[in-house]
């Protein structure tokens, strides 16, 4: 009985993370992007896969803790597709959609590497849907966030030097903080968001010469923070960030030019005076002659991936643990190893599907300042997604950044979230003042 349902689910999995990503992608084509129906049927998906995931888990191990993790998994989905469009009538629910598959999936895959870690992604999870509920409300009222622009650069750049002063060593670098012995957090994570409203407060009314360069020279120091505490993942994630937003903001390409110049030129000084950075580029370069050394991890990456070919081998027939930090890391190799290349392929292209809205988003938002963050917002998500599977399949060097909603990490969960209700909250403010123009020329 055990096999059948294994050898079911591995294809059941696969055909619904099918069906919902050609349909999420019909739903965006065809500009139907909050229709009932598609809503509705691709709701029923999600909990479909979750049942058939969670089921596979439970008769595998016989470990019935599983039937009430689902359980409480299942809440938090109800809560975040049902309650959302009650509370928000014109939330965009193709990218809640999205959320939700590719959070569900993570909570899936992390029980089934670690129980307790996904316990307490879980209960992050629900933190950030309790906070993250009230943006849209507030930023439909909040008229003033344009004139913080300076006050989101320092508080920035202080939460990321109070980690160079204070954070814990983790890895080699210096990117955790301990609070009270028993919260801790990476404020880098949630410095993403203070990054990107203060280059839409930079950018959105001046775009001169002199502005930019100021800007960069804020951004800079950013950066710089982020290199001294050996965070170079993130470090360049802003920097990229940073590259794109000026690009959209002044409409000139000679800034991505600059930007790709001088990206160069920085990870050459990084290669040359960080021993880990030369470890990585060996290991990518040549992976399979440090076996046993620097490219372990890369190694074992590839096999896992390797051996679940395009179905997967089935939910824990795999040796996910074999990968070192496979929950953070290598998330999305344990995913193929078990679940299959399709899947995985799938969840590529329902993270493709949500950076195409935010940049539809963007298209139609008037207001310069909403439409930075929103196209910001877009660049760094997709841009972490290929920093993350890129260095999985030995495209890129590691970077050791996450991959959002999917691996296990509280605080990129919970910034994620917040950064796609921010989003939310622009995208209904946007239709709120299209129905007050449209209001006012039939009352004209």
């Amino acid at each position: 009985m055990q096999e059948y349902i294994t050898e079911l689910s591995r294809y059941g999995i696969a055909a619904v993370m099918l069906i919902y990503t050609v349909i999420g992608f019909a739903a965006f084509f065809s500009g139907r992007e909050n229709s009932r129906g598609i809503y509705r049927f691709q709701c029923a998906l999600i909990f479909l896969l979750q049942l058939i995931c969670f089921t596979d888990l439970a008769v595998v191990s016989r470990d019935y803790q599983y039937v009430f993790f689902y359980l409480f998994v299942q809440i938090f989905l109800l809560a975040a597709t049902v309650m959302v469009p009650i509370i928000y009538e014109t939330a965009n629910r193709l990218l809640l959609n999205n959320m939700c598959m590719l959070l569900g999936m993570g909570l899936c895959i992390i029980s089934r590497i670690s129980f307790r870690k996904a316990l307490k992604q879980y209960i992050i999870a629900l933190v950030a849907l309790a906070l993250s509920l009230t943006i849209p409300y507030l930023l439909t009222r909040i008229r003033f966030l344009k004139k913080l622009t300076w006050y989101y650069a320092a508080a920035g750049i202080l939460l990321l030097a109070g980690v160079l002063l204070l954070g814990q060593v983790t890895n080699g670098s210096k990117i955790r903080v301990t609070l009270f012995d028993a919260i801790t957090f990476q404020p880098s994570e949630f410095v993403k968001i203070l990054f990107l409203f203060f280059l839409a407060g930079a950018l959105w009314e001046k775009r001169t010469i002199h502005r930019v360069a100021v800007t960069a020279a804020v951004a800079g120091v950013h950066v710089l923070v982020l290199v001294f505490s050996r965070d170079l993942g993130s470090a360049l994630v802003f920097f990229v960030g940073y590259v794109f937003v000026v690009f959209a903001a002044t409409g000139n390409a000679l800034y991505l030019l600059a930007g790709t110049v001088g990206g160069s030129a920085a990870a050459w000084v990084a290669y040359r005076f960080f021993p880990h950075v030369q470890e990585r580029v060996l290991a990518w370069q040549e992976p399979w002659n440090y076996l046993s050394n620097e490219s372990w991890a890369v190694t074992q990456s590839l096999f896992a991936m390797g051996s679940g070919s395009w179905f997967g081998m089935g939910l824990l027939s795999g040796r996910p643990q074999t990968i070192p930090y496979v929950e953070q890391d290598f998330i999305f190799s344990a995913l193929c190893e078990e679940l299959g290349v399709v899947v995985g392929v799938c969840l590529i292209f329902v993270t493709l599907n949500c950076f195409l809205l935010l940049c539809g988003m963007a298209a139609r938002i008037r207001d310069r300042f909403y439409q930075l963050i929103v196209f910001g917002a877009g660049i760094m998500y997709c841009f972490q997604t290929f920093l993350t599977v890129g260095g999985g399949m030995n495209l890129i060097p590691l970077t050791g950044v996450t991959l959002p909603f999917l691996s296990y990490g509280g605080s990129s969960c919970m910034t994620t979230m917040l950064l796609f209700f921010i989003i939310q909250g622009i995208y209904i403010r946007m239709q709120q003042e299209g129905g007050e123009r449209h209001a006012d020329r039939a009352e004209g």
